[in-house]
């Protein structure tokens, strides 16, 4: 932060005067793909959104990620997204590791079988023409400076474009700002962690002798290089190299990604005609919470990593979805403040998890130790021989194989991701498109569960039947996740509206 920034702990119970009465809007911190997926979600709930953004609106082909995964593209089939992103981006169905083996998408449990190799500024647009449309204001060249909060709402110091100065004040703020984030500092929340590699080297070039159709990696122990196509012609490269150990601001040359790339796979593919290069270094941190009072943190304001993977744009882009459901019912007076928790519940271990496997996969392709080297030229035989093994490591990288933790007693699915299951009249993640709750009910339901007895929850509910003779009734999250279910042929619909309650933090009768 700039100018007389300072950092104002959220537990202070009374920084500001009460507002006459609490306001029922959001400002969303940060115009990258967690805050512009956030600030749509939460618009196309009827919730008065503003997004923040210090940048100028500008359209731009420069990019970091380059990934998206199968279980963010399920997120965006929810909102009727994924279709036109599939359009844009280049589906690629394997990648091939250190020491040859080929890690194979195809076995992912879901109806994206790959991952979608597509720039992040292709994703930008699409959120931000979704988020436009349901009505969010955007605040370009803003940069927050500041905020306090109390009991009943947050203000919002910010600074605009010509440098005025101004306050802006919101029932609830989420930080979706980046590693630099201003909102997490302005809380005074830590960012515990390290640097873990420097001066990374990106760039988007075209080659002559392109590799096979893969996502390609290659390592020795002093260096790696991971070449990625998109499609156009140009493949994305990052490379390190172990005795190039300079500052992000040192200029970078192609000549100097070229030596990088040959270092690690044995020649530079004729690479030229860079049309985009820059040099980074890789943290690992994670706050410790995601939220703080009435502001909330996501995306890399909350966790940062290093690149393996391509994990960090799904794992910003999950948390939004897990996140602004919650919020929208918290602030539409649906839901108590309490459901908040819950989101720091359910996506802090993920983000914890998403440090390790990227480290883990980044230690591996530095490694340069006897018993690393071993380990890593362990790793394929154990991912070819065990099913159990690689379908964890898929699940953990696609992140269709995370579930969140269920209340004692829960059914078995509680907590579980449901796929993109088939039902009488269509499929779960068109059902979801309505930003509702789903219940799905047997194909005969029982005179308990007949659409006339849940017609008081259609503004929370949309019901669906199951197009197999499945006979489990499974109340489904917004965002794809069994909140509740039930084996018996009994269920009434006073037992859904308590599950519903239960499930959304509803305030009296749901």
């Amino acid at each position: 932060m700039t100018g007389t920034t300072h950092s104002v702990p959220y537990s202070l119970p009374h920084s500001l005067p009460h507002p006459a009465a609490e306001p029922r809007n959001v400002i969303v911190v940060g115009a990258g793909p967690t805050g512009l997926l956030l600030a749509g979600d939460l618009a196309a709930a009827g919730v008065d959104v503003t997004l923040v953004e210090k940048r100028p609106h500008t359209v731009s082909n420069l990019s970091r990620a380059f990934a998206v995964h199968a279980r963010t593209l399920e997120q965006l089939d929810a909102r009727g997204l994924a279709d036109e992103l599939e359009a844009i981006g280049r589906p690629v169905g394997r990648a091939r590791l250190f020491g040859g083996f080929t890690l194979r998408f195809d076995a992912v449990p879901s109806r994206f079988r790959h991952v979608l190799v597509i720039p992040q500024y292709e994703v930008e647009a699409v959120l931000e023409r979704r988020a436009a449309g349901a009505g969010v204001r955007f605040r370009y060249e803003t940069e927050v400076t500041g905020l306090v909060q109390d009991a009943d709402a947050v203000t919002v110091r910010v600074t605009g474009p010509g440098g005025e100065r101004e306050e802006l004040t919101a029932a609830y703020v989420v930080g979706a700002d980046g590693h630099r984030s201003a909102v997490r500092e302005a809380v005074g929340l830590p960012f515990p962690g390290r640097s873990v590699i420097r001066s990374v080297v990106l760039a988007d070039v075209l080659l002559d002798e392109a590799p096979a159709d893969t996502l390609s990696a290659h390592a020795t122990g002093d260096a790696f290089a991971l070449l990625i196509p998109f499609g156009d012609g140009y493949h994305r490269v990052i490379g390190w190299d172990r005795g190039r150990d300079v500052p992000d601001s040192e200029p970078l040359a192609l000549d100097e990604v070229r030596a990088v790339v040959r270092l690690a796979a044995g020649h530079d593919y004729g690479m030229h005609d860079a049309r985009w290069m820059s040099r980074f270094h890789s943290d690992e941190r994670q706050v410790p919470e995601y939220r703080a009072g009435r502001v909330l943190l996501a995306g890399d304001a909350a966790h940062v990593h290093s690149p393996a993977g391509g994990l960090g744009l799904n794992t910003g882009l999950q948390d939004a979805a897990n996140l602004s459901w919650k919020l929208a019912a918290v602030v539409g007076g649906h839901a108590d403040p309490d459901l908040l928790d819950t989101y720091h519940a359910e996506r802090h271990p993920v983000g914890r998890s998403v440090l390790r496997i990227s480290g883990g996969l980044l230690r591996l392709a530095m490694a340069r130790r006897p018993w690393t080297l071993t380990l890593r030229a362990a790793l394929p035989p154990l991912l070819t021989r065990i099913g159990p093994v690689r379908a964890r490591v898929l699940g953990r990288i696609t992140a269709v194989g995370y579930r969140y933790a269920a209340p004692r007693g829960s059914h078995r699915l509680a907590g579980a991701r449901v796929p993109d299951v088939a039902l009488k009249g269509g499929r779960l993640y068109e059902a979801l498109r309505g930003g509702r709750f789903v219940l799905i009910v047997p194909r005969e339901p029982s005179a308990a569960l007949s659409p006339g007895r849940l017609e008081h929850l259609g503004d929370r509910l949309t019901v669906e039947r199951w197009a197999s003779a499945r006979r489990t009734t499974v109340l489904v999250r917004p965002d794809g996740y069994v909140a509740w279910a039930t084996d018996d042929d009994k269920a009434d619909a006073e037992t859904v509206e308590a599950a519903l309650r239960a499930a959304g933090g509803r305030r009296g009768a749901a």
